[in-house]
């Protein structure tokens, strides 16, 4: 997604286990090696095998470094798993119907799409849990919160085989794909990865001269590799079993340029380079790039705000059945609404894309 130019950049090999955790082998390695990509850093603070976040020390929740929608309120995912249903009952009601999830955290978004399933029992009969997840401590959470569903893990979307008609469901997951980035100079386009500064710690350097549109200096531009891939995945998945997949998370619907690299820590937002390994990193996502793969892999793509798509599945009316049967908790349920709907709070920012087999519109 970076032409180089001239030359090609060199890859790297997978994170070297060492001592002194994630830091210290980020910092001999680019001693021996030099600056890393930004792709390249991002994977090694994620999924190091020992000090990365998800393989490490994933905090999820009100109580940890971050909060996603299904912990702000069961809404979220009652009404993902009713759009289930219904994308189930379009395709003929299957006697076998293969749900997935990407990126499952801690199992509360499925527990609670299951449940609200149940107002189908044939589809609670017909149905295969399939989640999608490498990090061992949330495959430990995720076993105990749906352990009467019977879950089976994969490491990669590309395990998925067969052509069992399939219902896929990714919040919050292709934030976290690795990024590369290049920042406009007086000399050109040159690509940021990760070095050392005087002092020995971590710094933004600059790399090889890449190609790049016209763009102000000091301009980012930012791209994934991986999420083309992903969202390619998804789209020949959907296309060859007669299924659909919601993707949602925050990012652009146009493209753009701009750094929107971030880690967060006890709900706060830090220095990417600063605790690598200790917070969360992710990127907004680029939905036109993600959403193109998924069409040119054949499938039928349409995106709109968190906001608009909540309250097409009817969530105004559950929030209110939920506020008649629960007159005391009235004004918690509001402020969870606006949170999920609400143009300042998520409803804006977040986007959904959806990715429907040809002839199958998304409920």
């Amino acid at each position: 997604c970076l032409t180089p130019h001239p030359g090609r950049l060199r890859r790297l090999d997978p994170p070297r286990r060492g001592e002194g955790g994630a830091f210290q082998r980020l910092i001999e390695r680019i001693r021996a090696d030099g600056p890393l990509p930004i792709d390249t850093y991002m994977d090694a603070c994620l999924h190091d095998p020992e000090g990365g976040y998800y393989a490490a020390r994933p905090n999820l929740g009100e109580h940890g470094d971050f909060i996603t929608a299904p912990h702000v309120s069961q809404m979220f995912g009652e009404l993902l798993g009713l759009w289930v249903v219904e994308v189930w009952t379009r395709l003929g009601g299957p006697n076998r119907l293969r749900l997935v999830e990407l990126g499952p955290g801690d199992g509360t978004l499925m527990s609670d799409a299951l449940r609200a399933a149940r107002i189908a029992p044939a589809f609670a009969a017909a149905v295969e849990l399939v989640l999608v997840e490498t990090s061992a401590p949330l495959r430990a959470r995720q076993a105990q919160a749906l352990a009467g569903h019977a879950p089976r893990w994969l490491s990669r979307i590309e395990n998925l085989d067969g052509d069992v008609p399939t219902v896929l469901l990714a919040n919050e997951f292709l934030d976290c794909l690795p990024i590369r980035q290049a920042v406009r100079g007086r000399d050109g386009w040159r690509e940021r990865r990760v070095g050392l500064d005087r002092a020995g710690g971590l710094a933004f350097v600059a790399g090889e001269r890449v190609g790049g549109p016209d763009a102000p200096l000091g301009a980012v531009l930012e791209c994934s590799p991986r999420l083309a891939e992903v969202g390619a995945s998804i789209g020949a998945l959907v296309a060859r079993t007669g299924g659909a997949a919601l993707a949602i998370d925050y990012g652009r619907a146009e493209p753009g340029l701009g750094d929107t690299l971030q880690a967060v820590r006890g709900h706060a937002k830090e220095r990417p380079l600063a605790n690598p390994g200790e917070a969360d990193l992710t990127a907004h996502v680029d939905f036109p790039t993600f959403l193109a793969a998924a069409k040119n892999a054949g499938a039928q793509v349409e995106i709109v705000t968190q906001g608009a798509f909540l309250r097409r599945l009817g969530i105004e009316d559950r929030a209110a059945a939920l506020a008649r049967a629960n007159p005391d908790e009235g004004e918690r349920v509001d402020r969870q609404l606006d949170r999920l709907i609400g143009p300042d709070q998520m409803g804006t920012l977040f986007k959904v894309g959806t990715s429907t087999a040809p002839g199958l519109d998304p409920p």
